[in-house]
Formats: structure tokens, C-alpha cells, sequence
């Protein structure tokens, strides 16, 4: 049983597909967003689930999505923006390097274009997604290994500081790297997880 290099959180137009696909390149892995492992499973994409299903179905897609990716897969793994308000996808996230890609209010909705198909945007999506962060903020910042801003900042600029910051845990955790410090306060470096 493996588990990921590192697992994305964040709120809807965080990045965590495109830094995730830029951070698994750079750590020489592999790559999976949970939306892609629900629309495979439904034969349908995650808004065509929404509509014709409900968010029941899809969080149930989601939270079996999440649980097998997080045991079946070594690289970096992008979770869906709500996945992780589910209390047992939070407690298989305990102890994984979950890193929350911190995104603002402007950034999350301009990024989101606020036309693209998002189905818990529907409505009046800037409302919905001023919404959608102040509930889920807190959780995200409770699950967090390490923050890594992202506004007003390059993909590219942001894999780099996940990769940078998974690079140096899993060396630490491994014993490996001449020199490298061992993670924990002080270090500038997360602490591992237990």
C-alpha cells in the first residue's frame, strides 16, 4: 500500500489540477484529480452527475474516489474543492502531506471565470463562492501539512514551492540528502506526518 506524495486541497480556482499536474512533472511522478476518478466511475462528467444525480451521489462517488486514491496512488493527487468536508475523508487525510493551496476571494473567482461548469457555483456564483470559502477556510487550514499561497502568482512559481517543500519532507523522512535539516518548527519545513 502506497500513499501520495502529496495530496491538494483548496477552494474552487486554487490551481490544484494545473499546480498538480506541474508539481507531479517536476517530482517525477504520477498525477490524479479525484474529479477524473468520479468521472470515469459515472461514465459522466462531475456537472452531468450533479444535475441528473444530486450532490449526494456525487460526494458519494467523491468520498470512495478520495479513499482509493489516497491508498492506490504514489504521486501527487488533486482532491475536489468540497471532498473535504466529508468527516471520513478528513480522517484518512490525517497523517497524509496534504498541502492547501491558499487562494483569496479575487483570485478564486476570477480564476474560475465564474461561467465555467461548476456546479456549486449555480446561482449567484460570486455569492456561492464567497460562501463556499468561509465554510470551507477552516477546514482546510486544519488539514493542512504546509500553505502555499497562490495569488497573484504563476502555476509554474507555485509547483515549484510544493515541490520544493514535498522534495525536502520525503528526503527528511528518508533519512536522505547530505545537510538536509530535519523538518519541524524552526526549520522552515512542515512537520511529517506521524
Amino acid at each position: 500500500m502506497s500513499r501520495p506524495a502529496a495530496v491538494l486541497i483548496g477552494p474552487p480556482g486554487a490551481g490544484k489540477t494545473t499546480v498538480g499536474l506541474l508539481a507531479a512533472a517536476l517530482l517525477g511522478a504520477g498525477f490524479v484529480d479525484t474529479d477524473d476518478v468520479v468521472e470515469e466511475a459515472a461514465g459522466k462528467p462531475v456537472s452531468d452527475i450533479f444535475i441528473t444525480d444530486g450532490e449526494p451521489a456525487f460526494r458519494e462517488l467523491e468520498r470512495a474516489a478520495v479513499a482509493s486514491s489516497l491508498t492506490g496512488h504514489s504521486g501527487v493527487l488533486a482532491l475536489g474543492g468540497g471532498a473535504v468536508l466529508d468527516p471520513a475523508t478528513q480522517d484518512l487525510l490525517a497523517g497524509q502531506r496534504v498541502v492547501y493551496l491558499a487562494t483569496g476571494f479575487a483570485a478564486a473567482a476570477h480564476r474560475t471565470g465564474l461561467d465555467a461548469p461548476r456546479p456549486l457555483l449555480i446561482g449567484n456564483p460570486r455569492t456561492r463562492l464567497r460562501e463556499l470559502l468561509a465554510e470551507r477556510l477552516p477546514v482546510y487550514e486544519g488539514l493542512a501539512w504546509a500553505t502555499v499561497t497562490t495569488d497573484d502568482r504563476d502555476p509554474q512559481e507555485i509547483a515549484d514551492e510544493v515541490a520544493e517543500i514535498v522534495s525536502a519532507a520525503i528526503a527528511a523522512e528518508s533519512g536522505e540528502g547530505a545537510g538536509t535539516p530535519p523538518a519541524g518548527p524552526g526549520t522552515g519545513l512542515p512537520e511529517p506526518p506521524p
